[in-house]
């Protein structure tokens, strides 16, 4: 598992792991969480490992062992030392960087693998949303020991959920059954259901300078953005990685970019606002790339 900061690449290997997802703390100035597992999640345990910047790279802060694959990783909105990771047996995580042992609490719910977790940006509201294998996206209060709500509707797996930055009470999936859905949490059901791709969608995003955008990476190689205001047809679409986009982000720093990273090793950098939309791409990994993030503190920080 490879490790990247901007300018220079950071790097730091972990022998017998593979990186499922990076986050960046949104206190600590280049503090990264990385979820990851033994045997590309199929076997094995997972490990939670927060990483700090130094002189030689990175170095490791802390690590933490869960008994299956970590997938996803995302951190606390109130409390800076706090995050909830989700893995293959169909539980969720919730860990604290200050002490050395954990986990604090175990969510189980689901019935299979689950492969996302988000935290609300909303102030006000402390609510986890999670996406499985078991087709249904689950609504938490980490201060309560079990699910909120459960949202049915996908007919495949879901890959991806993720809270609008805008909207309270607003998240969207992405999943196996092609299509991206906007949720509302006070309705208790889907708002939007868009047909985005003709194939399995892994990953979506909201941006973070528009209520209504937001962008789908597929297994057709694609990337697409979409208006919710007008959802017939993408209003970009986004061409040049060569096997499926795993995971893509908005940048927080500017409203037109936005990052992918692909099971063909790359991670690229877009502007859907430009001709030439293809900003950079980026070949230094030898295995299939399944974490990205931006950090919110630096904008040469990837």
């Amino acid at each position: 598992m490879s490790a990247v900061c901007g300018g220079p690449a950071r790097t730091l290997r972990v022998p017998g792991r593979h990186g499922y997802a990076a986050e960046f703390s949104p206190y600590l100035p280049g503090r990264l969480a990385c979820a990851t597992a033994q045997h590309y999640g199929i076997a094995g345990c997972g490990t939670l490992l927060i990483l700090d910047p130094d002189e030689s790279g990175l170095r490791l802060f802390r690590s933490f062992d869960w008994n299956d694959g970590l997938f996803d990783v995302t951190w606390s909105e109130n409390n800076e030392h706090v995050l909830i990771t989700c893995s293959g047996d169909g539980s969720l995580q919730l860990w604290d960087t200050a002490k050395a042992a954990g986990p604090l609490q175990v969510y189980k719910e689901h019935t299979q693998e689950v492969y996302s977790v988000d935290w609300s940006q909303t102030r006000g509201e402390q609510l986890v949303v999670s996406g499985s294998w078991d087709q249904t996206v689950k609504l938490w209060d980490p201060t309560v020991g079990k699910s909120l709500c459960t949202f049915r509707g996908h007919e495949s797996i879901i890959y991806s959920t993720i809270w609008s930055p805008h909207i309270p009470g607003c998240f969207a999936s992405a999943s196996g059954d092609q299509t991206l859905r906007i949720w509302d949490v006070k309705a208790a059901g889907v708002r939007i259901v868009i047909p985005a791709h003709q194939a399995e969608i892994l990953s979506c995003d909201w941006c973070k300078y528009s209520e209504n955008l937001l962008v789908t990476g597929a297994v057709d190689c694609s990337l697409r953005g979409w208006d919710l205001r007008n959802v017939r047809q993408p209003v970009f679409e986004l061409l040049g990685h060569t096997y499926a986009i795993r995971r893509v982000k908005f940048s927080p720093f500017h409203a037109s970019v936005l990052a992918s990273c692909s099971y063909d090793f790359t991670v690229r950098f877009w502007n859907f606002s430009k001709p030439d939309f293809l900003l950079e791409t980026v070949e230094h990994h030898t295995e299939f790339t399944c974490g990205l993030d931006f950090s919110l503190q630096s904008p040469t920080q990837t």
